[in-house]
């Protein structure tokens, strides 16, 4: 498999790196022989752009772990319409809670680009839980950081703007995802529509469309062919966060 996938010519020069087992963080501080074990009941699978990996009501038997690409979390409404509840990235586990509550899933989860992923059956996943305190206390982590997300998710719809909650979302991404530059620019390796942001900010995609143009204009992103964002200067961008307390 490629580590790295180079950006179109003439484009700021990023590496779409791939990473590997030893860097997902649900796998931070194993020993060698643990992520061996891990190594030997993982399988590897790309999906294509648009491919559904996981479809909500559905049994959990697998748990994948992307390496490079990203994935759509949303569910769908009675009325046809879908709300979108997160974008994953590489390093997230896509499938864990159903594998440690044997429930089907609440949510389906769609690739957004071609997505490399490893998957583990749902009994290896749940036997390295029990046998690897480390790996246990990640999961904790992992957990953890999705239910702040979520809160924090809810505080910026209720005290900022459309500019704002993007803003916010940005910076985020660049938190988890981000590649940074000697120049201080930073890629977010996700593909992220116009329409993606809308549905993650709660916002309609024209008015997006405004604050993205805005954004732009101020010198605060910078955004490819294939919808890649580069923050280019963090800071102003974080001037629009100002509000949230």
């Amino acid at each position: 498999m490629p580590r790295s996938i180079s950006c179109r010519p003439g484009l700021i020069m990023f590496s779409f790196k791939v990473i590997t087992l030893e860097e997902i963080p649900l796998f931070a501080g194993l020993t060698e022989a643990q992520i061996q074990w891990l190594r030997e009941r993982m399988y590897p699978r790309t999906f294509r752009p648009g491919m559904l990996m996981v479809t909500a009501d559905s049994p959990g038997e697998q748990v994948y772990f992307i390496l490079k690409g990203s994935a759509k979390v949303y569910i769908s409404q009675l009325d046809g319409s879908d709300v979108t509840v997160n974008i994953m990235g590489p390093g997230e586990p896509v499938g864990e809670i159903s594998a440690v509550d044997s429930a089907v899933h609440s949510a389906n989860v769609i690739t957004l680009e071609e997505t490399a992923v490893l998957w583990i059956y749902k009994d290896h996943f749940n036997e390295a839980i029990q046998t690897m305190p480390v790996f246990a206390n990640n999961l904790l982590k992992v957990f953890s950081r999705r239910l702040r997300s979520t809160t924090d998710q809810i505080r910026t719809l209720a005290s900022l703007d459309v500019i704002g909650r993007m803003a916010y979302r940005l910076l985020d991404f660049a938190s988890r995802y981000g590649q940074e530059d000697a120049q201080g620019r930073i890629l977010i390796p996700i593909r992220l529509t116009q329409n993606d942001v809308a549905e993650l900010v709660g916002a309609s995609r024209k008015r997006v469309n405004q604050a993205t143009t805005m954004l732009k204009r101020q010198g605060c992103l910078k955004i490819d062919a294939d919808y890649h964002i580069t923050i280019q200067d963090r800071q102003a961008l974080a001037q629009w966060c100002r509000k949230l307390t």
